[in-house]
């Protein structure tokens, strides 16, 4: 099912309009779920951190054991081409795919000898600045590396946000605030997590069990350079309730304002609008 609309598929070494079918019945992704994907936005007539996104789908594949076959150059210049048929000021998600084809005698490691490759791109608005979420709490967490593979943006992994997503739906939510292992404070079920208490900036520290993305690391780069003081340390939920702001950070929307955590209620506060502010002014200086 589709996200977005107005939607172009590049596969087989060609872009083609519409939802195209790419995977076959028996490819390894299809039925033993190898695949990785990435996300980056056109918009403003802009692409930022394009490369870097097209660079981790990348590194997505060598962690599932699948052989990347598009060099991150190449795939820049395939994504600008396929762009090229839309408007300036269309938003556009951008989705690099890789996925196994065929598999070991037992069928269930995939073979590097073949792998599949595609690009989605879908018209999807991004969401206005007030447009806030809500979190709650779910008995659902993050994985770490020995049971799962978090160093990948890997499609098996959402099954288990999606649990997250719709346990805080069906409390009254739109999002979860999700633990790691060991209880802490990790991410939300869609995004990287900031909090700002005094005027100082916390987020989860890195530690094995989230994708610390790539817009977060522009956002810390962002507000230290704008003397924001930002430490990434470890962070739980009893911090969140005491915060003066939250804001979520992801590719789809860059900045996304927390009204609530559970009873906690907070205003879109005057850190999360610098922070996208810092972000935009960032992303036309290197149109």
């Amino acid at each position: 099912m589709a996200t977005g609309t107005n939607i172009r598929t590049y596969f087989n070494g060609a872009w083609h309009d519409g939802d195209v079918p790419i995977m076959r019945a028996a490819d390894h992704g299809a039925w033993l779920g190898s695949g990785v994907f990435d996300g980056a936005r056109f918009f403003d007539g802009m692409a930022p951190d394009l490369r870097a996104h097209c660079d981790r789908v990348n590194r997505s594949a060598e962690a599932l054991m699948l052989e990347p076959t598009v060099g991150t150059d190449e795939m820049v210049d395939i994504v600008w081409e396929g762009l090229k048929a839309y408007a300036p000021d269309a938003a556009v998600y951008i989705r690099p795919m890789y996925w196994g084809i065929n598999g070991d005698a037992t069928a269930i490691v995939p073979q590097r000898d073949e792998t599949g490759f595609a690009i989605c791109l879908e018209e999807i608005p991004m969401a206005p600045p007030t447009a806030a979420a809500t979190l709650t709490r779910t008995r659902f967490r993050r994985p770490t590396l020995e049971n799962a593979v978090v160093n990948a943006k890997a499609g098996c992994l959402y099954p288990n946000n999606a649990r997250m997503l719709a346990e805080a739906r069906a409390k009254g939510f739109s999002n979860a605030l999700v633990a790691d292992a060991m209880g802490n404070v990790a991410e939300t079920a869609t995004a990287n997590i900031f909090m700002v208490r005094d005027g100082v900036v916390f987020t989860p520290i890195p530690n094995g069990t989230f994708l610390a993305g790539i817009t977060r690391a522009r956002h810390i780069t962002n507000m230290r350079a704008d003397g924001i003081e930002v430490h990434e340390t470890v962070l739980t939920f009893e911090d969140f309730e005491k915060a003066d702001e939250v804001f979520m950070s992801g590719n789809m929307n860059k900045v996304t304002p927390v009204s609530a955590f559970e009873e906690r209620q907070y205003q879109i506060g005057p850190v999360t609008r610098r922070v996208r502010e810092l972000y935009w002014d960032w992303a036309k200086s290197t149109r």
